[in-house]
């Protein structure tokens, strides 16, 4: 009966341990969801942050050179496409586009002479025109971005064959979505106008990578890019 007695008070015992025990665990618990949710408001506000500054220097380079008002978000908008097209995921998608709105924001450092000239550029005016990938890195590689969007700024005149600048990469030394970019890039400045020449239209782009598909261009970016147009589920907005 003794026995039976301290059986008794030790069950009793011990589901008031238990009790103590997930009451602990409940705060626990409930701290953790309060934890989590001041780290997802601290990340929202990170990331607007980010939007805000990606869409101020997005800004600078165009009051820098007009002649390109609003080259970034046709660009943006075609390379996020493709990239939709080819099933990347939305983290990928997003490091694109913010690349995409700043990929030239080391032209912001080139004189307007240069960026607006009608004629054909010295070797010396080239030069200081092909050093804005690097010049961009430079300006955006400390940003916390979530994602590799500086290297995708630096390399997105980069070709497959090595012939393109700054760093003369070549294949799958470039990143996937730099060589996204690069293909939108190219397709958007053939298609509008520049202070140079009149705009040569898509079918003139489109012909464009085509002949370099695999060469200078990423052959998938490329197939992707031209099957937007064909089925026109991609258009530039005017």
């Amino acid at each position: 009966m003794e026995d039976e007695q301290k059986t008794k008070e030790q069950l009793i015992n011990d589901v008031a341990a238990m009790r103590l025990k997930i009451t602990e665990l409940e705060k626990s618990h409930s701290g953790l969801i309060h934890a989590e949710e001041v780290l997802s408001q601290s990340l929202e506000k990170l990331r607007k942050a980010t939007d805000f500054i990606i869409n101020i220097l997005a800004v600078a380079v165009e009051m820098n050179d007009p002649y390109i008002a609003g080259h970034h978000k046709r660009v943006t908008g075609l390379a996020a496409a493709m990239a939709a097209r080819m099933n990347l995921s939305a983290h990928i998608i997003s490091g694109i586009h913010m690349a995409g709105l700043i990929h030239d924001i080391g032209k912001i450092t080139v004189p307007f002479d240069i960026l607006g000239k009608l004629g054909h550029l010295s070797d010396v005016e080239y030069g200081i025109i092909k050093n804005h990938p690097e010049l961009g890195y430079q300006i955006v590689k400390d940003i916390d971005f979530d994602g590799p969007v500086a290297l995708i700024v630096y390399q997105h005149h980069e070709r497959m064959n090595g012939t393109g600048y700054p760093q003369g990469l070549k294949g799958e030394e470039i990143l996937p979505e730099a060589r996204i970019l690069a293909v939108a890039d190219v397709v958007e400045a053939i298609c509008t106008h520049r202070p140079y020449r009149q705009a040569l239209g898509i079918e003139r782009a489109l012909r464009e990578i085509s002949e370099h598909r695999g060469v200078l261009y990423d052959q998938e970016a490329v197939d992707v890019c031209i099957k937007l147009f064909e089925e026109k589920s991609f258009s530039f907005k005017p």
